[in-house]
């Protein structure tokens, strides 16, 4: 596949602070990037220099083909961003604000105006185009500034913590539009601090910390990375758990846990683990409501990586 985004020792310091220690990036055209990372690791950084809002201290990055400092106005023809937070205009209405957008981007006002409509119906937005933005709900604003960055038809979307503040249906809404962009052909790279939504939307991820890439794969290619798959059972009575633990403690690679009252847990070297339990179970006459073998999740790999859970890295 082409790469559209290569990022090659990109660094960046900030007086004492370096916020990029030699970071690599590589996105696959009309693929979505992941990037994690915990407050301060350098996502945002990375973003605004690829957005050419920032210079590199050393390194190179292009995207599209096009250097992102000595190319700058090419690079921002190519791309569309959506900050952490709405940058629409809050005393114009939602069409006075893309079409002021597509003038800029040198659209004509006839050019501008046709694009501002087609942008508001696919964002469910037609009915409010007329109102102010001020009087737009969280959401609402995020769907706007979404459409703004999408006026230009960037072949690149920087997405940076677009849902962050959003409630799960709103971000849901979120995730279904960067769908329907990946099935256009647009390419996204999405900085998140939910592990679901990476986890969700992402074909690859790369790990960020402390100004360095300390892990890259697709989701599932982490998960196995950190380590092997976990066996959980769940006892239709709990007479049974002190009978399930110490089956599951054969088969383990470590001692079972409980991860609920109910429930007993164990990480397992292969997927023959299932097998033989499924006839110890049976064998023993004993009942199960729930029975699976998983990877770790997401959240679980992020914290083996770099120590913090998703609840640390939003705080």
């Amino acid at each position: 596949m082409t790469k559209i985004i290569e990022a090659h020792g990109l660094t960046k310091r900030f007086g004492k602070t370096q916020a990029l220690a030699g970071i690599d990036l590589e996105v696959e055209k009309g693929t979505v990037l992941g990037v994690l990372g915990p407050n301060g690791a350098g996502k945002t950084t990375a973003v605004r220099i690829l957005a050419t809002l920032l210079r590199p201290d050393s390194g190179t990055a292009h995207v599209a083909g096009f250097d992102v400092v000595h190319q700058s106005k090419d690079v921002r023809r190519t791309i569309g961003l959506t900050g952490q937070y709405a940058s629409v205009d809050e005393d114009l209405t939602g069409i006075q604000n893309l079409v002021m957008i597509g003038q800029l981007l040198d659209l004509s006002t006839a050019q501008a105006r046709v694009r501002a409509k087609e942008l508001l119906e696919e964002f469910d937005l037609t009915d409010a185009g007329k109102r102010l933005t001020k009087t737009y709900s969280g959401g609402m604003r995020r769907r706007l500034d979404l459409a703004a960055s999408l006026i230009g038809r960037p072949q690149v979307v920087y997405l940076d913590e677009p849902t962050t503040g959003l409630d799960p249906a709103k971000r849901d809404d979120v995730w279904d539009m960067v769908r329907v962009l990946v099935r256009q052909g647009t390419t996204v790279l999405l900085t998140t601090q939910y592990l679901e939504e990476a986890d969700a939307l992402a074909n690859d991820i790369t790990v960020i910390d402390h100004g360095r890439v300390i892990a890259h794969d697709t989701p599932q290619g982490l998960k196995r990375q950190v380590g092997g798959q976990t066996l959980e059972v769940r006892p239709a009575s709990l007479a049974d758990l002190d009978r399930v633990t110490g089956l599951l403690a054969a088969v383990g690679t470590r001692a079972p846990e409980h991860p609920a009252p109910d429930l007993v847990s164990v990480p397992v070297a292969g997927d023959d683990a299932l097998t033989r339990v499924v006839g110890e179970l049976a064998r023993e006459g004993i009942a199960v409501t729930e029975l699976s073998l998983r990877l770790p999740s997401l959240d679980e790999v992020f914290y083996s990586l770099t120590g913090k859970t998703e609840t640390e890295v939003a705080a």
